[in-house]
């Protein structure tokens, strides 16, 4: 199912996603530190004989980089993946330069060519993961065939690795940088598809409060505005009756009364549509009500849409309020019901003493098998033969509704259709608490 009012996230851009100038400085600035510590360490301290020159002016130009990004954060505090992965793509060279002088992969810093694919895999989205990793293992394969021999003291001749120790490194670095790159890269986008989700979810519960408010709003107005409306209506059958006929103002006081008759109508009938809907958010009605409210918008598309209740005889019908999270959830429901039935839909209410439950059921194709344990994760495919459809409108169905105390069960039925269970205890239900306004939710999460 998919909510079609909040399209569906993909990976990021090349154009529009931006990359914060603040992350990547920072780490760059670490990198750059410890390779010059790392150079003069090892050629001062240790003594091994290194191209320092070289390898100093291979990390300055790296500082220089960075230099000129910090003068560019002045001017924009991002930058395009684009230009975020040139970047990167730079250090992998860079870092495979000064290793091609320290020699190649027999220098024991090899590994940290696995930096930058790591640092892309976290922030940039496939393609450029895949570029990078690709120019990363290129310049394994070629440390590992080309390089300076590696720094050792005085002796003989230099220190010269076994071909298999050559190869197992290559064979090591390699596979760790595949490994990372695709598990950071999956890790780091389920977060980011979580987090949109989470973003759409709030934008449908504040998009229900605000059709919820402006219900209320319109019902006060209608009765706010009934007193004055009445006593023109009064005013404008006297001037009718008390004027002659042939009076130029005859015709207008006419108007005037048929005018106040049409707004007292359009009155009347804002006062009573926010009962027909579910009322105020502040104001209680029945489950079966509300359920009914939640599915009005989708009688309509051609499917048969069934809604009943039922009770124990000794309880009577839950009163609850009328919760933009539960409207929203159960309308998300009932409208992938409706999408996938063939030709009808049932939503049958129950209570007791203890439970209210609302079962929606459908006669379509039902859920696929494979993805019954997974459903409510954000963008997954959910219905057979439905490959387009991404599961955000359960994702914002379930996470509504289990803000309100519920608890939902997905399943198949055996004549076919899928059936889903939404059950909240009675008692949470209908607490006045359990309906705080979501600026005190908002609050609350801060």
């Amino acid at each position: 199912m998919t909510d079609t009012t909040l399209p569906p996230v993909s990976d990021p851009d090349p154009e529009s996603g931006r990359i914060s100038l603040r992350t990547l400085v920072p780490i760059r600035w670490v990198a750059i530190a410890g390779q010059a510590l790392a150079i003069v360490t090892v050629h001062y301290g240790l003594g091994f004989r290194l191209p320092l020159v070289a390898a100093l002016v291979v990390v300055a130009a790296s500082a220089l980089l960075n230099l000129v990004l910090i003068v560019r954060r002045q001017v924009a505090r991002e930058l395009t993946e684009r230009y975020a992965e040139l970047c990167l793509g730079y250090d992998i060279l860079q870092l495979g330069i000064l290793l091609y002088l320290t020699g190649g992969l027999q220098n024991p810093f090899s590994i940290l060519i696995l930096a930058p694919v790591t640092v892309a895999a976290t922030i940039l989205s496939r393609r450029p993961v895949i570029a990078l990793s690709i120019l990363a293992v290129a310049a394994i394969s070629v440390l590992a065939l080309w390089h300076f021999p590696l720094p050792w003291r005085s002796g003989p001749g230099p220190l010269v690795f076994p071909p298999e120790i050559v190869v197992g490194t290559w064979t090591a670095l390699v596979l760790a940088t595949v490994f990372i790159a695709g598990y950071t890269w999956s890790v780091a986008q389920d977060a980011r598809r979580l987090r949109d989700a989470m973003a759409a979810t709030q934008l449908a519960l504040a998009r229900e409060q605000r059709v919820s408010a402006v219900g209320a709003l319109a019902a006060a107005a209608a009765h706010e505005l009934g007193s004055p409306l009445a006593t023109i209506a009064v005013v404008a059958k006297e001037l009718v009756r008390e004027l002659p006929p042939r009076s130029p103002h005859a015709e207008d006081a006419a108007l005037l009364m048929s005018q106040s008759e049409r707004c007292r109508l359009i009155l009347a009938e804002l006062s009573q549509r926010p009962e027909e809907d579910g009322g105020s958010p502040y104001t209680r009605l029945s489950i079966s009500a509300l359920v009914e409210a939640a599915g009005a918008p989708h009688r309509e598309r051609g499917v048969r849409l069934i809604f009943a209740a039922t009770g124990s005889a000794e309880d009577d019908e839950p009163q609850v309020r009328r919760s933009p999270e539960i409207m929203h959830g159960l309308n998300n429901l009932i409208q992938n019901a409706v999408q996938f039935a063939r030709r009808e839909v049932t939503v049958t209410t129950f209570w007791d003493a203890r439970r209210v439950t609302v079962e929606i059921a459908d006669d379509g194709p039902g859920f696929m098998l494979h993805l019954l344990g997974r459903l409510g994760e954000p963008y997954l495919s959910t219905r057979s033969g439905a490959a387009d459809h991404m599961g955000l409108g359960i994702f914002i169905a379930q996470s509504l509704l289990e803000r309100s105390g519920a608890r939902l069960t997905f399943e198949n039925l055996e004549e076919g259709g899928a059936h889903v269970a939404v059950s909240w205890s009675r008692a949470n239900l209908e607490a006045v608490e359990k309906f705080r306004p979501t600026a005190a939710l908002a609050r609350e999460q801060r």
